[in-house]
């Protein structure tokens, strides 16, 4: 099928195919927009079951970035790599090599990091290719993980969606569900534990959710079964598609937001939910604090307590999104596709 006809191509200014045959890579890198700044997304390696999945999954990623990097008011435009391989027994030296070479000839285009099957410790092996990498570690010794800012923004999104959603201003005793207790979703965990609320997690890693239940006298449960649990919000912090038909329809919670990237199946899962009375938080507005983080990076005037203020900042302009949804009568994400648009010029 031609790109051009491909339902998730959305005026993407550039898609690069490369592959290395000495070390087996095949990647994708998609530009969506660059009108704000070179297009900062992260490396995902990931088993894809076909190259049309893979493509699929590599623009609905880069777009979401550019959403991402207008709603948290970044010079930055929106792109995304996938490498086709399990990162578990494919992921050599040698292949991120060749991922820092492909990243390196677009000539700063396009700025990588850390993304799901990807580490810090990778970057480190593909900057000794490229310069046009994030997340590393800095100068200081201090470690360049975005996951950690990445759960403070959804945190402070999540407590945005509360007021608006539940009409509540504080966590103590709210029923919490996260799908996925990787990077993102523990230390999520851990924040919303902090703040008094209950939780019910789930992960497919059955050791890692064990531990994190444990620390924290959360209950778990099924990976198929969290969709069902008596929660008050559910926060999906695993792999996007989520919430598609059949999912909509299960959940008991009222207040969605996670930190998952491009948790709706579809467009029209929005208005799903908003007929069920579920308010949903845009996914790009809430996860954004990673890139928020990874920004600051590159100016010379870092400050922690800047970009703390910045990524708390995410409630703040979901307070606006909520506020002008419910006085339009539109979904929550309709409104901030809008918003985005507006800033990186499309609108």
């Amino acid at each position: 099928m031609p790109v051009f006809e491909h339902p998730e191509f959305d005026h993407h200014q550039q898609i690069v195919f490369g592959s290395d045959a000495g070390s087996g890579l095949r990647a994708i890198i998609a530009i969506h927009d660059t009108s704000r700044g070179p297009a900062l997304g992260g490396l995902r390696i990931y088993p894809y079951a076909s190259e049309t999945e893979a493509l699929t999954d590599v623009l609905r990623l880069s777009r979401g970035m550019s959403y991402k990097s207008a709603m948290a008011d970044l010079p930055l435009g929106g792109g995304k790599a996938v490498i086709i391989a399990d990162p578990r027994t494919a992921k050599t030296p040698e292949l991120l090599r060749a991922m820092g070479r492909l990243v390196d000839s677009l000539g700063g285009a396009y700025i990588t990091a850390e993304d799901s099957g990807s580490s810090e410790a990778d970057m480190q092996i593909i900057a000794e290719e490229t310069r046009h990498v994030g997340g590393l570690r800095r100068a200081s010794g201090e470690s360049g993980d975005p996951s950690p800012f990445t759960a403070w923004g959804v945190f402070c999104a999540l407590k945005s969606a509360v007021r608006h959603g539940l009409g509540r201003d504080d966590l103590e005793g709210l029923r919490v569900a996260i799908q996925g207790v990787g990077h993102v979703g523990a230390h999520l965990a851990r924040h919303l534990h902090a703040a008094g609320a209950r939780l019910v997690l789930t992960d497919v890693n059955r050791e890692a959710l064990a531990h994190l239940a444990e620390e924290l006298g959360a209950e778990t449960t099924a990976p198929e079964a969290i969709f069902d649990a008596e929660v008050d919000l559910f926060a999906p912090c695993a792999m996007g598609a989520v919430l598609d038909d059949i999912v909509v329809e299960r959940l008991r919670a009222k207040v969605v937001c996670g930190a998952a990237n491009n948790q709706l199946a579809t467009p029209a899962m929005a208005e799903r939910l908003m007929a069920r009375g579920i308010l949903y938080t845009p996914d790009y507005v809430a996860n954004a604090g990673g890139v928020i983080e990874i920004a600051w990076q590159r100016r010379e005037d870092y400050r922690r307590e800047a970009v703390m203020a910045h990524i708390e900042g995410i409630g703040a302009t979901l307070d606006e999104l909520f506020a002008r949804a419910a006085s339009e009568g539109r979904s929550p994400a309709t409104i901030a596709d809008a918003m985005a648009r507006e800033r990186f010029g499309r609108g």
